[in-house]
């Protein structure tokens, strides 16, 4: 473990002899199992498509008001666009923080048979006032895609599976990129920039504006700092991994404090899961690693499901009530 808090793992190994690739594994194998969380380094990001995402999200978030409103999440059902500042939730309590959200782009379903979590399937929002966002978004995301995929076949060698396991049980993935802007705040006490949480699905790869602190990891009932480090993405795994493997895995609570005014944050975490109607079946693990499983954990006001799309639903509807509360009132009616 380094002096971050969070152990620092270079994908490229995988790329090197049997041997590297191996050290990555157990390495992979470790920093999952232990905290959940990691920096990965040696993805082969371009550094000048990270400054060009860098500044197509300022210039997003300096766009006028109104230009922003014009595309806010409360006009989709698929809780896609901007969502103004307040005007998300975690456990109840409002983040401070704008952004926008961008899925697959799909044509709605208007099936009336189909599951509920179709609701999520549909179009993004796109600010006519900047177009270079699409085509930046679209090339990040493709980029990533590839990282998260070399991630999961190496975590299925790792935990003793096929390297192919996430192939074969994913479908076509259901991917989700957050553009997130914290603004600073000048409350004596630290500010909500998103409350701890752990992620619904699989596998969550953040790239931190550099220089700028405020995400926490909880570790054995502490939060600890996990600054961003220069070329590295931080990597957490959601729900859906731990229950795959019985709890040998783990989620990990993680928040973030809002930043000091006038200083603030941008944060793009992109997050990598399996089509919305995919069920990842436990991992049959080797007797030495099944042994170290923990169960998955129960808390009654956080079913884990193992559907995906019930897990993103339930996410996104406690999440986001006001956009629920116009486009799926019977769902929250059912839940009440």
């Amino acid at each position: 473990m380094s002096d971050l808090n969070l152990p620092i793992l270079d994908l490229s190994l995988l790329d090197g002899d049997a041997d590297d690739a191996a050290r990555f594994r157990a390495a992979l194998r470790a920093a999952t199992h232990d905290v959940g969380f990691f920096y990965l380094t040696g993805t082969g990001v371009a550094p000048e498509l990270e400054a060009r995402l860098r500044r197509t999200a300022r210039a997003f978030f300096d766009l006028p008001e109104a230009e922003k409103l014009s595309i806010e999440n409360v006009n989709s059902p698929q809780f896609r666009g901007y969502t103004r500042i307040g005007g998300e939730r975690t456990q109840g309590k409002v983040d401070w923080r704008e952004q926008i959200d961008i899925g697959p782009e799909r044509a709605a379903v208007d099936d009336p048979d189909a599951p509920e979590y179709a609701r999520l399937i549909g179009p993004n929002l796109w600010p006519a006032a900047l177009p270079e966002l699409r085509e930046v978004t679209a090339l990040w995301q493709e980029h990533l895609a590839g990282v998260a995929r070399k991630l999961l076949r190496a975590w299925a060698l790792a935990l003793g599976a096929p390297e192919t396991y996430f192939d074969e049980h994913f479908g076509e993935p259901s991917t989700l990129l957050k553009i997130v802007r914290y603004p600073g705040t000048d409350a004596p006490e630290p500010a909500q920039g998103v409350g701890a949480h752990k992620d619904s699905g699989v596998l969550t790869l953040l790239w931190v504006e550099p220089g700028k602190g405020g995400l926490q990891v909880q570790r054995d009932g502490v939060w600890v700092d996990a600054p961003p480090v220069p070329g590295a993405f931080v990597v957490n795994i959601g729900e859906m991994l731990e229950y795959a493997t019985g709890g040998y895995l783990v989620a990990t609570n993680h928040r973030v404090i809002s930043p000091r005014h006038p200083d603030d944050r941008i944060s793009v975490p992109y997050f990598f899961n399996p089509a919305l109607d995919a069920t990842l079946p436990l991992i049959e693990l080797p007797a030495e690693l099944a042994a170290q499983a923990r169960g998955v954990t129960q808390d009654p006001a956080n079913p884990i499901h193992a559907r995906y799309g019930e897990n993103a639903l339930k996410s996104r509807l406690r999440a986001h009530p006001d956009v629920a509360a116009r486009w799926h009132a019977d769902l929250l009616a059912a839940r009440a």
